[in-house]
């Protein structure tokens, strides 16, 4: 089996410490496996080499392919070769067992199983023709010689390995979707979040903005949209570098979240602007709002600028009937947000 992982040698991101993994389910298939083909051996009236060929599989095969892939340059080629050999002596038991019903179905299912549970694509169709092989061996060695029939001994030995490893599989499996919903949770909560000052990304905040504009078409509850505009920013970036730049920048975000209540939504709207919605909030409540979010700013310093006091502009836009989307609404906060630039900056425009 040759893929682009298989030649360079490396393991794809997550398949590190697939022997390891792999182990604890081979250990528990192939040992309640030789149970199983332990079973039918005993009523076939099997030789002492093919005793020892069982106790290999189920006992020492386990451990003896940990081993293997551990001591390999490359783990996880050595483990891809050690789950087509699972494969190979599958079949080989299957012939080697004159093709005894249950057992047989059993062995070949779970061992498809593993291959699946693994997590490596097409892994389970490179084992077919491997698993035929083996198949083909063992068949030779008997002669093909077919005794289909399942006593109920061999049945109740079959149990353990049926219920167990079936078991032990849907455990991992079900570890693993929950790894994976927390990683989407993380994954959702960085799409969320602005990673320079810690507030809503842009797409976020347009969204809880939008919801806002909603509720007030609809219900009438009160909204007002504020756009903050650092003043000076491009020159103090310019002057002291970006660096400082993005310490002004999480300066201001602690700055607003001071200012504002649980209820509020800010966000960075691009560059050094950042976007508030205050939810419920009528004009006059919204102007108080403002106001001690730009005192705050004012309060705050950055070390590099020394005694450089730092300001930003405000537009200010209470949500009313004649908005018909966000972007009016957006366009509305902007343009009162130019006026208090014109005027002057270090104010609020509304």
């Amino acid at each position: 089996m040759q893929t682009n992982s298989g030649r360079s040698g490396r393991a794809p991101h997550g398949f590190d410490r697939l022997p390891q993994r792999t182990y604890i389910f081979r250990l528990l298939g192939m040992g309640l496996g030789a149970l199983c083909i332990a079973a039918v051996l005993r009523e076939n009236g099997a030789s002492p080499l093919v005793w020892s060929l069982c106790a290999f599989t189920g006992l020492a095969w386990p451990h003896l392919a940990l081993l293997v892939a551990r001591s390999n340059a490359s783990p996880y080629r050595a483990e891809l070769r050690n789950l087509l050999l699972d494969s190979a002596q599958t079949g080989f038991w299957v012939a080697m067992m004159q093709f005894n019903l249950l057992p047989s179905v059993l062995l070949f299912t779970l061992v498809t199983v593993d291959k699946i549970s693994t997590g490596i694509p097409r892994l389970w169709l490179w084992s077919l023709p491997v698993f035929a092989a083996g198949l083909l061996l063992g068949g030779l060695a008997t002669g093909f010689a077919v005794r289909p029939d399942t006593s109920t001994t061999v049945m109740l030995v079959s149990l353990p390995m049926l219920l167990i490893h079936s078991i032990a599989v849907s455990l991992a499996s079900n570890r693993m979707v929950q790894q994976i919903r927390q990683k989407n949770r993380l994954l959702d909560e960085l799409s969320r979040t602005d990673s320079l000052t810690g507030l809503h990304a842009r797409r976020h905040w347009q969204a809880l903005a939008d919801r806002a504009l909603h509720l007030r078409q609809t219900e009438g509850i009160p909204a007002t949209l504020l756009l903050l505009d650092i003043d000076h920013f491009k020159l103090a970036n310019d002057r002291h570098g970006h660096a400082v730049g993005d310490d002004v920048l999480r300066a201001v975000a602690d700055a607003i979240r001071a200012g504002l209540r649980e209820s509020d939504d800010a966000g960075r709207y691009g560059g050094d602007e950042f976007g508030i919605v205050l939810h419920a909030t009528p004009p006059g409540d919204a102007r108080l709002v403002a106001e001690a979010i730009r005192r705050e700013i004012r309060r705050i310093g950055v070390a590099a600028l020394g005694d450089t006091r730092i300001t930003a502009s405000i537009g200010m836009a209470p949500a009313h009937g004649g908005h018909d989307s966000l972007e009016q609404w957006i366009e509305e906060a902007d343009a009162a947000l130019y006026r208090a630039k014109r005027g002057g900056r270090d104010r609020i425009e509304s």
